[in-house]
């Protein structure tokens, strides 16, 4: 009997929704890349991201186990950011899905049909 897959049953479908949002893949892939980087440095390479939503979505990130966050107590305070061992398996998805996109860029438009 085959069990049916709705949204709801769909064994991806938590990691989906932790990165699901927009600059979101932008910022596993960015610190996966780079590794730590500070706030600063990941807004620059982001722009145009807000500060505001680059926050919202770095807490969200640390909340789903992604991301980390390390401030050091200075005037002003110099907070950095990295991917957790979960955060890591997740880059190594992302970068299976640029190698697939990369392929879709080379097929032309007439063959994707």
């Amino acid at each position: 009997m085959k069990r049916e897959t709705t949204p709801d049953t769909c064994p991806a479908a938590p990691a989906l929704r932790a990165i699901a949002g927009r600059w979101k893949t932008h910022i596993i892939y960015l610190l996966g890349e780079e590794g730590p980087v500070r706030f600063n440095a990941i807004q620059r390479r982001l722009a145009p991201v807000s500060p505001k939503v680059l926050t919202s979505r770095l807490r969200e990130l640390a909340k789903d186990d992604l991301v980390w966050r390390e401030q050091e107590e200075t005037i002003p305070p110099k907070v950095t950011y990295g991917l957790t061992d979960l955060g890591r398996e997740v880059h190594e998805v992302l970068k299976s899905f640029d190698a697939v996109g990369r392929k879709f860029d080379s097929v032309a438009p007439e063959e994707k049909s």
